[in-house]
């Protein structure tokens, strides 16, 4: 099997044109300053996708952006050479590049629901940069939505069109905000993270929406990501961008099999999987042995502390909840929703449950259930033994310190105002004043933060450094469970890595109980005992871990393994596969 999509016949005839992006020496500073973009290359054809990949401050966000001339306020944007379609763009005016964006060159954004109008319908979204451009009649407008909102996979084209973003799911979001890129026809779109905190199933109908249009109808395709598994599915071609610079580039297939770069490397020994449980991802290093050895490539990886085994008792019980909604469908009417039905399980001491399954499957239902912040129409909730659903919270604040809770965000969880001492001394009130400042900067020590940073604000810290702030808050109250709803997942793969490091140091050392909750199928792996597949408000399939993802018996699970990227499946044998050493 191949690391990425063999070319199809009709894209390998494409790529023999002219290229469509033709950039040598490009750099980029703002303000004068330092250059963030230096001496970038960047060559893309007809019929092609080359990905950038890289972390947060790479560049490579603005390196993609210098191509609609969009790189921000301030930007100088130079380069020795800079064509795009065959013409040199170096000195177009402000008019010139309005031509360009939409009409030649299409932009997707990664937050659908934000980059989309919440005031117009996806109408008029995909159709606006036909009005803008002039291509089309008003009265053909809507035939050229229709067709274009077929194009990229949306069932019922005409009454999507008529929806508003909020009104469709993820994947039919972000599918929308394709269509819009692509309904003027340009050769070239730039994707910018499309598919990051979509679950694995959405995450590959965007993907195979992308691909389609590249081989199918020669479109150039130039994908930001920092996921390696989506990159490994659809590119053909990657830059490895780090500090402003590339530090590894070539095929998708050579550069994910034989890293050359430590950096490269680094990045992918990070990617947690199966075969990483119980080591530590953030310590993980490729080795390549010489080639009179057969130059196999080798995962060396660092084993975490044991975690004993969970104890006999349960910390949590769900029985048999149930919470129904009434919403309201595209044609006004209101119908019932089941959001979570009869979804019991059991959590123990020191054990990790991972709960997964697609948007709208009930996850998040059953967290807010859990967490005593929404009340289920059945069923009941104990936590310690004592009954936590079905009353009031006035009868529950006592017992509350043990659940705690680490968001996705937490930024937008932690308030304004507060500074890092604020945000943890929320936990620390039953402590005297006095033994506050000493209690927190043990916590931030326990999570990697300097004592210096205990006056911040989360605003002037990295998304790594919120995120550990998160963890300390939680653990301030000494918790018996902590309810972690994608941790993770906005964070670049090396800070991910040190985060769950983190999180599973504290959680062998302390002996919490956590609910981990995740679209990505292969962290949970890494860090679950047990895992629960939801599926429309039920628990279709659940069990210890490697037995449901090893060995699963629904439907559904099988689909949603079906839909995980494999970005090292050409190197699974012993030819030239990753071979895991250490604790695995």
């Amino acid at each position: 099997m191949n690391a990425h999509p063999a070319p199809h016949p009709s894209a390998a005839g494409f790529r023999e044109a002219s290229p469509l992006v033709e950039i040598e020496g490009l750099t980029i500073r703002f303000h004068a300053g330092a250059p963030v973009v230096e001496n970038v290359d960047l060559t893309i054809h007809p019929g092609e996708c080359v990905a950038l990949v890289g972390e947060s401050g790479s560049g490579k966000s603005v390196t993609a952006r210098s191509l609609l001339n969009l790189s921000g306020a301030g930007a100088k944007v130079e380069a020795r050479r800079f064509r795009m379609g065959g013409q040199d763009v170096a000195g177009f005016d402000a008019a010139a590049w309005r031509k360009m964006r939409g009409r030649q060159i299409g932009l997707v954004m990664q937050d659908a629901l934000v980059s989309l109008d919440p005031l117009r319908p996806i109408a008029q979204e995909v159709g606006e940069v036909l009005s803008q451009h002039g291509l089309l009649r008003r009265g053909e407008i809507r035939a050229k939505v229709l067709e274009t909102l077929a194009r990229v996979g949306i069932p019922d084209p005409d009454l999507r069109a008529s929806q508003y973003a909020h009104e469709l799911s993820g994947g039919l979001r972000q599918r929308a905000l394709i269509a819009a890129a692509i309904a003027a026809g340009p050769r070239l779109v730039i994707a910018d993270e499309p598919t990051t905190a979509l679950d694995a199933t959405v995450q590959k109908q965007v993907i195979e929406v992308l691909r389609a249009r590249v081989r199918d109808e020669g479109m150039g395709l130039l994908l930001i990501s920092h996921d390696l598994a989506v990159v490994a599915g659809i590119a053909d071609k990657v830059h490895v961008m780090r500090a402003g610079r590339v530090v590894e580039s070539g095929p998708t297939a050579q550069v994910l099999t034989r890293p050359t770069h430590p950096y490269t490397r680094q990045l992918l020994a990070a990617v947690p999987s199966a075969s990483s449980r119980g080591t530590r991802l953030s310590s993980s290093r490729i080795e390549r042995e010489p080639e009179h050895q057969g130059g196999i490539i080798r995962i060396v990886r660092e084993p975490l502390p044991p975690r004993p085994e969970p104890a006999g008792e349960a910390v949590l019980e769900v029985e048999g909840i149930t919470k129904h909604y009434l919403r309201r469908t595209a044609l006004g009417a209101r119908q019932r929703f089941t959001a979570a039905e009869d979804v019991s399980f059991t959590i123990r001491a020191g054990e990790v449950v991972g709960l997964v399954g697609e948007s709208g499957s009930g996850k998040s239902t059953c967290a807010k259930i859990v967490l005593g912040l929404l009340q289920p129409d059945a069923g009941n909730v104990r936590l310690l033994g004592q009954s936590w659903s079905g009353i009031s919270e006035r009868t529950r604040r006592p017992l509350r310190a043990k659940l705690q809770y680490i968001p996705q965000d937490p930024l937008s969880s932690f308030d304004p105002r507060y500074r890092v001492r604020d945000i943890i001394a929320e936990n620390l009130l039953s402590l005297p004043r006095v033994q506050r400042p000493a209690r927190i900067a043990a916590l931030l020590e326990q999570v990697g933060l300097d004592a210096g940073l205990i006056d911040r604000s989360p605003r002037a810290m990295s998304g790594g450094q919120r995120q550990r702030v998160a963890i300390a808050r939680a653990l301030a109250a000494e918790p018996a469970l902590i309810v972690c709803d994608e941790p993770v997942s906005a964070l670049d793969i090396s800070i991910q890595a040190q985060v769950i490091d983190l999180i599973g140091e504290l959680q062998a050392r302390l002996g919490t109980a956590l609910l981990f909750i995740s679209h990505d199928l292969g962290l949970v792996h890494h860090v679950a005992d047990k895992v629960l597949v939801m599926q429309g408000g039920r628990v279709v399939e659940h069990g210890p871990v490697d037995d449901v993802f090893f060995r699963p018996t629904h439907t559904y699970t099988h689909q949603l393994l079906a839909a995980v990227p494999k970005p090292f499946a050409a190197i699974a044998s012993p030819m030239g596969g990753y071979a895991a050493t250490g604790a695995c």
